[in-house]
């Protein structure tokens, strides 16, 4: 089963490490994982590169290694979320594991001459599923350690996991057009059932 594209824009719509603690969702009944289907995983990654420090040269060639370097991450990452978001401490199993992802790949700036200018960028070394899962830990990182932790919620949408960042506190689904009108549907036949 594959995700529709309006589902799928949700996977990528969020802060990073949501974006990648939604990339297993509940569709139809059954868990599906975007992480293992090569062509939806590269899509998603070159969307995601883009707003991290990972160079993204060939998107096609991120291969099951990533995928299963991230798939390890997730768990972590959302294990981490849920206990901060709820104001309560994230095991030392979870801080361990990202400051371990993010200290496997630091960033290192490096300067170089373009135009006119002097300009300076961060690049991570080492292999590319160390430099993701890094990429994607100091993400992590950043959400649990700043104000808009406390924002993230879940979808309110029976049988939707997908977690969101509340930029309005009035937000309940994680897309108006999916699972707002699901739940509006559902609101709508409980009301006529007797009619």
């Amino acid at each position: 089963m594959s995700p529709s594209s309006s589902l799928l824009s949700v996977v990528y719509s969020e802060p990073p490490a949501l974006d990648l603690m939604n990339t297993r969702i509940f569709l139809d009944g059954e868990w599906v994982d975007i992480l293992d289907d090569r062509d939806v995983r590269s899509e998603w990654l070159t969307h995601e590169v883009g707003r991290l420090d990972v160079e993204a040269k060939d998107a096609s060639r991120f291969g099951t290694g990533a995928a299963e370097a991230l798939k390890g991450l997730r768990g972590t990452v959302a294990d981490a979320v849920e206990a901060a978001r709820h104001g309560k401490r994230p095991s030392q199993r979870s801080l361990t594991a990202l400051n371990d992802a993010v200290r496997a790949s630091p960033p290192a700036r490096r300067v170089h001459w373009e135009g006119a200018d002097l300009v300076s960028t961060s690049r991570r070394e080492g292999p590319q599923e160390v430099r993701l899962a890094a990429s994607f830990a100091e993400a992590a990182i950043e959400l649990l350690t700043g104000p808009d932790i406390t924002k993230v919620r879940e979808c309110e949408a029976p049988a939707c996991f997908v977690r969101f960042l509340a930029r309005n506190p009035r937000r309940r689904w994680c897309t108006p057009d999916i699972c707002g009108n699901r739940a509006r549907v559902a609101r709508y036949y409980v009301r006529h059932k007797d009619d």
